[in-house]
């Protein structure tokens, strides 16, 4: 059988590497920061980018590449690459096609670090971000681009508001005013969403997440589809489209075509001069946890919606969001874009306010309170007063965290100790 026409399950075991006669089963760990060469010429070649190779791990390392390109072949992508964050991944992402003086759309409804890296620290950069509602009308949306618009970005499930997005409805707005669509596939994985297949062009992922999956490597990914064509908008994006002084003038676009253009200059310029470097150890865990991604997916997916049924019937929470839910106002969006299900987080509001829900999570035993999510074990944390605190009011609003809201990522246990857990902290109150 022809290796490319695999399915997605296969390619979460098998996918990105293939030993030779002889050669090691399982993905090698290459610990090595440099790389010999018998001629300076040879090397000259590598830094001209007119051969393919390694020199230094800042900018690329095998394992690590070796890795980017199952996840490459998981999402349906022409070329990607690994990061140190998901925070670095989406960074670059927007960074590689945006300077001083330019804007990009984002949908309001996104994980608060992200918010905070466009609305504070790219901002101090000269780049401006216009949030949108998630649920914005066609003409809202329209009506936010500017002549200065370089991108649309947005969530797949937003974390932890657990908003859908319309990726088509994005898609087509990106389109027709000639930028690219991001899209932050993190929560929905590629085994419950390939957005590229919706009309996304470029992929982030926070590898931390569900990819490693038991919470011992950091992480980030950027998958390119190939799709978007940059010759075309070429007064938008000089970066690709003009020759780059840095890089004994290259113009990417043409040089390594619409499928290798943007992760090449990701990497040729931006990892060279930030180093936001995976480590090719933590690479090899995250090959690890791909694994089994698929397997794991499904049982994320199935104690969430347990959980999410059990709390939408008890009369001491105050309301209930998860996707899987037929009561969800996303329900719709999500069986059309992840009919095999969305995700194993769940949110929640317990009856009594911020205090209510503080009380309940000290109360718990097997579920723990972390800064986490998308684990092996299932957690919970008050985004209020964590990952979102940097946020007023307002802006909670805006993103879908409410100041009651618990987040619960379901893991792997037993979705009856998971409902017994969640019963015996609610007792307390």
């Amino acid at each position: 059988m022809d290796k490319k026409k695999v399915r997605i399950e296969t390619s979460c075991v098998q996918g990105g590497y293939t030993p030779g006669n002889g050669e090691p089963r399982q993905v090698p760990i290459i610990q090595s920061t440099t790389f010999k060469y018998a001629t300076s010429e040879d090397m000259g070649k590598l830094f001209d980018l007119e051969a393919s190779g390694y020199f230094y791990s800042r900018l690329q390392n095998p394992t690590c590449d070796t890795v980017a390109a199952k996840i490459c072949e998981l999402e349906g992508g022409s070329a990607a690459m690994l990061l140190s964050s998901g925070q670095a991944a989406n960074f670059f992402a927007t960074f590689n096609i945006a300077s001083a003086g330019d804007h990009i759309i984002s949908s309001s409804s996104i994980y608060g670090g992200t918010f905070n890296l466009f609305a504070v620290t790219m901002k101090k950069m000269g780049i401006e971000f216009t949030f949108v509602s998630p649920d914005c009308t066609e003409e809202e949306l329209n009506a936010a681009f500017r002549p200065n618009t370089k991108a649309v970005f947005g969530e797949t499930i937003a974390n932890p508001a657990l908003t859908v997005l319309d990726i088509e409805k994005f898609a087509k707005a990106a389109h027709a005013h000639g930028v690219p669509l991001i899209i932050d596939n993190t929560f929905a994985t590629p085994i419950n969403c390939r957005p590229f297949e919706f009309g996304a062009d470029i992929v982030t992922h926070s590898t931390t997440k569900y990819m490693d999956g038991h919470g011992v490597a950091v992480g980030g990914c950027i998958v390119d589809s190939g799709n978007f064509n940059w010759l075309a908008h070429a007064e938008k994006f000089p970066g690709l489209c003009t020759p780059d002084a840095s890089y004994h003038g290259i113009t990417y676009a043409t040089k390594f075509g619409q499928g290798g253009a943007f992760i090449t200059k990701a990497t040729a310029q931006l990892m060279r001069d930030f180093g936001c470097t995976q480590s090719p150890q933590s690479a090899f865990y995250l090959n690890l946890g791909l694994e089994s991604l698929h397997v794991r997916m499904e049982r994320h997916c199935l104690n969430a919606q347990k959980v999410a049924e059990y709390l939408e019937s008890n009369d001491k929470i105050s309301w209930v969001n998860y996707p899987g839910l037929q009561s969800n106002k996303y329900y719709e969006l999500a069986q059309k874009y992840m009919p095999k299900g969305t995700c194993g987080v769940v949110s929640f509001g317990v009856k009594g306010g911020r205090s209510a829900a503080e009380k309940f999570m000290k109360a718990l035993n097997i579920i723990a309170i972390e800064t986490h999510v998308a684990d092996a074990r299932s957690c919970c944390l008050h985004p209020a007063s964590a990952t979102h605190r940097q946020m007023n009011e307002e802006e909670l609003i805006a993103a879908g965290v409410p100041g009651d809201l618990v987040r619960l990522s379901c893991g792997l246990e037993s979705y009856e100790d998971l409902i017994a857990d969640i019963e015996q902290a609610l007792s307390v109150l």
